[in-house]
């Protein structure tokens, strides 16, 4: 075994330090094949300068050597030097067999100092060179779709595509779908998410997300049937599949997924909250009440839920089941000026004033900027005799709404009630 295997092997095992140790040493009398070897396994490894300054020395004797300015270019490159590496390159000549990979080098930094022009025109001349290099079509794919040129990069990954699925850890085959997505091809970008061997559901559940915020509720709706097909524990995807059904009006298919979705998995509040929204509006407001009533179960301050069953507990004047849910909800240290305002409220419809005064000026203090609830403070304030009060409480309200021409007389006749 030579040394620079046992270097590899004790870098395997996590003992850099020995390999290093190793190497430096072994370096002193290496030949230049294996200075070569030792850099590049510096540069794999991390150890940017020790690998550049082997490969500036060799550089002085082998000035012609392109793969040793290549490697060079790649430490520039790791390093954030970009005018190096671009200098270096260029000065790699036409004729020689790497020039086409200095210009795929080239074209990617002009693109990261956003000279996309230059860019292209450096892939274009690799391409004219070597038509057939995949990795070519792949760089002007990558440039293109950066840009949003999404019809032009979808000719190169295509091109790619039929060669292979994968470069550099990229799936050409999600380029295609978000490409497709892109540029408005729905279709075919969702042919190309259930075409993997393997759908990935997080992919087909973003595409789906896609296709809806572009209004393509159609497609949204495929690509989350399908997420589901694939995993039925995806929780989300029954979430935004009854949504859809619900802005499309399909009620009696959004229940049915939101059901599905809780029968899977009885902890999601939100899921609880959309089939006790849905199923109000199919008028089964028993079973809308129970559906809340879980969702605040798992989070009593989960407050769309809260306000949403209130309503529904004022619609059969349950007035005194108002008063328990939000006592119960204030138990458990959630704080909230409409819970208060909506308690004083169902306090006077059971006529407990003595609560619903403390209850109101509970509210007051986060709600003093709020016009609807002043005035109805203000005249609560009067029905109880509380003129005083109730006056200032008015006045303030008419500061927020001066064309108010009856709660000003009302004020006017209060002030001269004191007189």
């Amino acid at each position: 075994m030579n040394t620079i295997q046992q270097a590899i092997e004790l870098a395997e095992k996590n003992e850099t330090e020995k390999a290093l140790a190793l190497l430096s040493d072994y370096q002193k009398n290496a030949d230049d094949d294996s200075l070569f070897q030792i850099a590049e396994l510096y540069l794999q490894w991390g150890f940017l300068i020790e690998s550049r300054t082997i490969l500036e020395q060799l550089i002085e004797k082998y000035p012609e050597e392109t793969s040793l300015k290549l490697t060079l270019s790649d430490i520039f490159i790791e390093s954030e030097e970009d005018e190096l590496a671009i200098t270096i390159l260029n000065e790699i000549p036409e004729e020689d067999e790497g020039y086409v990979q200095a210009l795929i080098q080239l074209a990617d930094l002009y693109q990261a100092q956003g000279l996309f022009e230059v860019s292209e025109q450096k892939l274009l001349e690799a391409k004219h060179i070597d038509p057939q290099e995949s990795i070519i079509d792949f760089a002007l794919g990558e440039l293109f779709f950066s840009i949003g040129e999404y019809l032009k990069a979808l000719n190169y990954y295509e091109r790619v595509y039929a060669e292979s699925k994968e470069v550099g850890n990229v799936s050409i085959e999600d380029r295609l779908g978000e490409a497709y997505a892109a540029a408005g091809e729905y279709e075919k970008a969702l042919q190309f998410y259930k075409e993997e061997e393997e759908p990935d559901p997080d992919k087909l559940f973003k595409y789906g997300i896609t296709a809806h915020q572009a209004d393509r509720n159609d497609i949204a709706v495929k690509a989350w049937d399908h997420v589901l097909d694939v995993d039925q524990d995806y929780y989300a995807a029954y979430t935004q599949l009854a949504n859809v059904y619900k802005e499309e009006g399909e009620l009696e298919d959004a229940y049915k997924v939101a059901e599905q979705g809780l029968e899977r998995d009885s902890y999601q509040k939100e899921l609880y909250f959309l089939a006790g929204d849905i199923a109000h509006q199919l008028g089964r407001n028993a079973e809308s009440e129970e559906h809340v009533r879980e969702a605040i179960s798992l989070e009593p301050d989960y407050k769309e839920a809260v306000l949403f069953l209130i309503e529904l507990l004022k619609a059969r004047e349950a007035f005194d089941e108002i008063v328990e849910l939000i006592q119960s909800i204030k138990e458990t240290g959630a704080e909230d000026a409409l819970y208060d305002w909506e308690l004083a409220k169902a306090n006077v419809e059971i006529e407990s004033f003595d609560d619903a005064l403390n209850s109101y000026r509970e509210a007051y203090t986060s709600l003093q900027h709020d016009s609807d609830f002043l005035k109805e403070y203000g005249y609560f304030l009067t029905e109880e005799g509380r003129v005083q009060e109730a006056i200032p409480v008015l006045k303030a309200y008419l500061e927020q709404q001066p064309i108010d021409e009856d709660v000003r007389e009302h004020v006017e006749r209060l002030e001269q009630d004191l007189l």
